[in-house]
């Protein structure tokens, strides 16, 4: 049985519950994916559940299962288009957190050779270090 709760309702606040203005790349039961509208890197995908769930941590096991195998699907994908040479994988929780949409997102960012001076240290970037990275 197919679990589609999105709302597709044009007042209801969720971008991602209004699945009409989205394009849809890999869908399961109980999860889609999308290229980012605010790309990092050229194929930067969105995993998100189809209920809406503000958080990772509220998210089913079932619901965090679909998503993990959308990420290795669009990881394929995502290799078969663009060849990257790496990835980051990345969530972001709350408000201090970084997350701007209350819907449960995960981030699929191919990298590429050159995308950085150095990327040693990939996420730790984003925000400043508790200990310097070696």
């Amino acid at each position: 049985m197919t679990m589609q709760i999105h709302t597709d309702n044009k007042d209801f606040p969720c971008p991602f519950c209004r699945t009409q203005s989205l394009e849809i790349i890999l869908e399961n039961d109980k999860a889609i994916a999308f290229y980012d509208k605010y790309p990092v890197q050229q194929g930067h995908l969105l995993i998100v559940p189809k209920r809406h769930v503000a958080t990772y941590f509220a998210a089913t096991d079932e619901e965090i299962m679909a998503i993990h195998e959308l990420i290795k699907t669009g990881k394929e994908l995502l290799d078969r288009k663009y060849a990257p040479d790496g990835y980051n994988i990345g969530v972001n929780v709350g408000e201090y957190g970084g997350q701007t949409v209350m819907h449960l997102h995960i981030h699929l960012i191919p990298r590429y050779k050159g995308d950085m001076e150095d990327p040693r240290g990939g996420i730790r970037k984003a925000i400043p270090n508790l200990v310097p990275y070696p």
